[in-house]
């Protein structure tokens, strides 16, 4: 993998990622996504064009807003490094092959639902619709043979199943039901890593909840309200990326 092809490929996401936060600030507002100047979220102040360059401009502004001085989000520059990162990682795990402009689509419209839930906890059915549909195609071509992909399929909806019976078990109260055809997509994109994904989603969800209880107040009786939504894309994208089974220590203990 050649210097110049990971440097292409992380602009590039970090310049898709950019455009994707724009459609996440925009989108059920009323305002047009490829229309209109991106403004200060502090001052409203049209933004110039140095102030939009992905991750350097945070890193120059020192993290603040070039207009008015007010203290800027890091979400921005973080999502842009993440989606970078990520194609670079989709193509070192494909390489060239016709299916990876797919996949950069499906971890683009990833990164959508993921910091629009992080925005406002709840999955907008529109991404959700592209999000699945777009995983559907990448998985199934991907896949080996037609086989291959159709034995997908069951394990997604086992593990879809099974967030929706939570949901409805908790009535809406432990999981909200737009996380199920979240999986479904997750499951259908990674393939064969499905299962260790959403048992990493869990561990991930577990570890992030406790240290979030810990951070509360000492005395408060208040819950804390964590959106899935991350926590399953991060669990699904790590067991994709490292191809690790944490089931496959079971082998090494046979007799138990």
């Amino acid at each position: 993998m050649s210097l110049f092809m990971i440097v292409a490929l992380f602009v590039l996401g970090a310049v898709v990622a950019s455009f994707v936060g724009v459609i996440v600030a925009r989108l059920n507002t009323g305002e047009g996504i490829a229309t209109g100047r991106s403004r200060c979220d502090a001052c409203a102040a049209a933004l110039p064009p140095s102030a939009l360059v992905p991750i350097l401009s945070y890193v120059a502004s020192g993290g603040r807003a070039q207009c008015c001085g007010a203290r800027l989000s890091p979400i921005a520059p973080l999502s842009e490094f993440l989606l970078g990162a990520l194609f670079v990682l989709a193509y070192r795990a494909l390489g060239p092959v016709p299916a990876l402009p797919l996949m950069l689509v499906s971890l683009s419209v990833l990164l959508a639902l993921v910091l629009y839930d992080l925005a406002h906890q709840i999955l907008p059915p529109v991404l959700l619709t592209v999000f699945v549909v777009a995983s559907a195609v990448t998985g199934y071509v991907l896949a080996p043979s037609p086989l291959a992909f159709a034995y997908t399929l069951p394990m997604a909806f086992v593990l879809a199943g099974f967030l929706a019976l939570i949901h409805f078990a908790s009535r809406g109260r432990a999981m909200g039901f737009a996380d199920t055809p979240f999986v479904f997509g997750l499951a259908l994109l990674v393939g064969p890593a499905a299962f260790p994904g959403f048992v990493f989603s869990f561990w991930i969800g577990a570890v992030i909840g406790i240290a979030l209880l810990l951070k509360r107040p000492k005395g408060s009786r208040m819950g804390v309200e964590v959106p899935f939504a991350p926590f399953l894309a991060a669990g699904f994208l790590l067991a994709y990326v490292t191809q690790w089974n944490p089931f496959i220590f079971a082998a090494l203990f046979p007799g138990r």
